[in-house]
């Protein structure tokens, strides 16, 4: 049997349950979770992250959940360092250690590692952030989109610093981005795991997601960006450009009608949901259930614990 730390990957879209499902298959087991989603490492941004709950993290030990400030920078190296840690001493205790969470990359630089991308050019990245500056990142994400298209298709067209990253590697290196990437093929197979996604009908999905974005609103998530913005976090930061936070700033600060705001955030949310899809659909890895059949992932959990696939 392999001597590397065996881990449980609940994976999936954006709404369909993966807190809820890893909480029910982890609490029987003793287990603890690491969570692999992008924002939920900021502290203070709460209700539009859709943290696990006070009463969830009493239930089951959650990791990587209010690990740096919004100003604070962060990425997929240091979630790994950081996940790397938590999983260490949670296999020397013997604990079985679940991964929960949709940010795709995240997943990928745990299991698989990085590609070693060296090249970087001061010079390149500075001029690169000037002309975001004064063009607007949507010019760069265009040409983006033409030097190379596999990269920008899973990029965010508001991610300014990966898209500034893309062109940097494709100016330095006359190759795309996406290229270094499958010629590493992220083969450093660094863990033993059973990965699980969760998956259900996308008009039940986008339901959720309409519906959730309605239970934030409720919830305060207006009044946690106010409260933020107010501390001193500016809206133009990385975490304050994130999906429901820019929504909720561009209306507090004038750029975008109320109504206007609610129907971004909606139609945001769903077209990561459907770029989340796309990411761990080409993952031949990933089991794929729905949220409900608990009993099937247990099966699956306990037959890969004891050594089984």
């Amino acid at each position: 049997m392999s001597q590397k730390p065996s881990l449980i990957i609940i994976s999936g879209p954006t709404c369909v349950g993966k807190t809820d499902v890893a909480i029910a298959l982890a609490e029987p087991l003793g287990a603890e979770i690491i969570s692999a989603d992008a924002m939920q490492v900021y502290r203070y941004m709460n209700i539009g992250t859709a943290k696990p709950t006070e009463e969830q993290r009493a239930r089951v030990r959650h990791h990587l959940i209010d690990v740096v400030n919004p100003d604070e920078p962060f990425s997929a190296v240091l979630f790994r360092t950081m996940a790397d840690a938590v999983i260490r001493d949670l296999d020397q205790k013997g604990r079985p250690i679940f991964v929960a969470g949709g940010t795709g990359l995240y997943i990928k630089a745990l299991t698989r590692g990085l590609f070693a991308a060296q090249e970087q050019n001061g010079i390149v990245r500075k001029r690169l952030k000037d002309e975001a500056e004064t063009l607007g990142i949507e010019a760069l994400y265009q040409r983006l989109q033409k030097v190379d298209p596999v990269a920008a298709a899973r990029i965010h067209p508001n991610d300014t610093y990966r898209i500034i990253r893309a062109l940097e590697v494709h100016k330095v290196t006359g190759q795309p981005i996406s290229h270094h990437q499958r010629v590493h093929g992220f083969r450093d197979f660094r863990y033993r795991t059973l990965k699980i996604g969760l998956t259900t009908d996308r008009n039940i999905l986008y339901d959720r997601i309409n519906r959730r974005v309605d239970l934030m609103l409720a919830s305060g998530l207006l009044e946690e960006v106010k409260w933020l913005l107010d501390q001193g976090y500016p809206s133009t930061l990385k975490s304050m450009r994130s999906i429901g936070y820019r929504h909720m700033a561009d209306y507090l600060e004038g750029r975008t009608p109320w109504d206007e705001a609610v129907h971004l955030f909606k139609r945001d949310t769903r077209r990561y949901a459907k770029r989340q899809l796309t990411w761990f659909g080409a993952d031949p890895e990933i089991q794929w259930v729905q949220p409900g059949q608990i009993d099937v992932m247990s099966r699956k959990i306990d037959s890969f614990l004891t050594g089984g696939v």
